[in-house]
Order: structure tokens, then C-alpha cells, then sequence
């Protein structure tokens, strides 16, 4: 009978803590004051995040999210695979915005109309806005109303991480997993798969899985096994 593996050494999900700013800490900093404001009802100011894939967008509005959430604020979260997205609810404190330049016509005016309502809402203060998306806001294809109020706040280019970064990061996510990740298993990494983190941390998450699921240790035959679907 095959041995299920137990789950001992999971990793942590997005939080503003675990996050590796490397030349984001400005906007690291922002969001962490932000935050704070934002669940005590305050009116920070809007922030919106852009940079290519894997510059940690992603990981930043879903760290704000749990971070708000765990200060009991009720959130606004809009994203692509929301096809019909709610009115604006005036119990939110704030309102996130992730992906924006994936947002179609129906998405994009619900946008609109939860920014409008965040800042100037029919009762209580301004809420706090923060979006991400690929593109700087005059290079969105969005509606312009939408595309202009995004570059209304703080705007902020999230940079990728330089490779000392990335391998701080990895070695760090693989002691959260209780994974023992040798520099030459990340030198492998590194440099025959594509270095955007996202991609890096669902590698290292599927190596996980199959060195348990095998009771196997780490190494570079291990990882070239599970991609070989052995």
C-alpha cells in the first residue's frame, strides 16, 4: 500500500512579513502603513503596484488582503475571474484591485465605480485603494476614468529580485516546507528555469510534493525524475 506523506513542513501564505522586498522596500513600506490605516477606518492614500509577472503584485494585494482581514476589516476584492462583481459595499474599509489590466468592460466599470465610492463613499471616510497590474496607469487599455484615477496615489515599479534575492528566498520557503534544499538543487534552478518568482516557488512546491510522495531526498536527479513525470 502506498504511504501518504503528512503535511509537516508547510509553507506560510502571502503576508507582508515573508515577503523579500530587495529594491521594494519603499513600496513594502507603504503598503504596511496603509494597511494599518486602512482597518482603522483612516483614508490612505491610493497605491497602485505594477511590474512584469513574477515581481510579486500578486503576493503583495493578497498579503494586504489577509492583513486587513485579520484586523477584522471587511475588504473589496475584484480580480479577472470575477465575471460579476458586486456593488460597492459601505461596510469595506478598503478595496483591491488585482489584475487590472486583464479587466473586461463589466469589470473595468465595476472598478471604476468602487474607486469613486471608496474615496468619495455616501457615508463614513474614504477608503483605501490598492491595484496592480502589468503596465504603468497611462499604459493600461482601460477606460480612461478608470485608467486615470489609478495614477491618482502613490505609484510604485516593482522590480524583480536580483539572484542572491532569489536564492534567500528559496532557501528560506524550503525551511518553511522542512525541505533540505542543497545550492547546487537551486544553482539547477536558477538557471534552467524561468527566475520570476511565482514560477521558482511553484517548482519548489511540486519538488516538495514529490519528494514526499517518493521519500526521496532533494537533489538535482530528484527534480529531473518529476519532470520527467517519473
Amino acid at each position: 500500500m502506498k504511504q501518504l506523506a503528512l503535511d509537516i513542513g508547510l509553507a506560510s501564505g502571502p503576508t507582508l512579513e515573508n515577503f523579500q522586498p530587495g529594491s521594494n522596500a519603499q513600496a513594502l513600506q507603504h503598503l504596511r502603513l496603509a494597511a494599518g490605516e486602512a482597518a482603522a477606518l483612516h483614508s490612505p492614500v491610493p497605491i497602485y503596484l505594477w511590474g512584469a509577472p513574477g515581481t510579486g503584485k500578486s503576493h503583495l494585494l493578497r498579503a494586504a488582503y489577509e492583513a486587513l482581514r485579520a484586523q477584522g476589516a471587511r475588504v473589496g476584492w475584484l480580480d479577472p475571474a470575477m465575471r460579476w462583481p458586486s456593488a460597492f459595499d459601505e461596510r469595506w474599509s478598503a478595496v483591491l484591485l488585482h489584475d487590472v489590466h486583464r479587466y473586461s468592460e463589466e469589470q473595468q466599470a465595476a472598478a471604476f465605480n468602487w474607486f469613486i465610492n471608496a474615496l468619495d463613499p455616501a457615508a463614513g471616510p474614504p477608503r483605501w485603494v490598492l491595484a496592480a497590474g502589468d503596465l504603468p496607469p497611462a499604459d493600461l487599455a482601460l477606460r480612461e476614468d478608470l485608467r486615470s484615477r489609478l495614477a491618482w496615489g502613490h505609484v510604485f515599479q516593482l522590480q524583480p529580485l536580483a539572484e542572491d534575492e532569489l536564492r534567500a528566498v528559496l532557501h528560506r520557503q524550503a525551511g518553511e516546507r522542512g525541505m533540505a534544499l542543497a545550492g547546487d538543487v537551486v544553482d539547477y534552478m536558477l538557471h534552467h528555469f524561468s527566475r520570476d518568482l511565482g514560477s521558482l516557488t511553484g517548482l519548489l512546491d511540486r519538488l516538495d510534493g514529490f519528494a514526499l510522495r517518493t521519500q526521496r531526498a532533494v537533489t538535482i536527479p530528484l527534480l529531473k525524475s518529476m519532470l520527467q513525470g517519473d
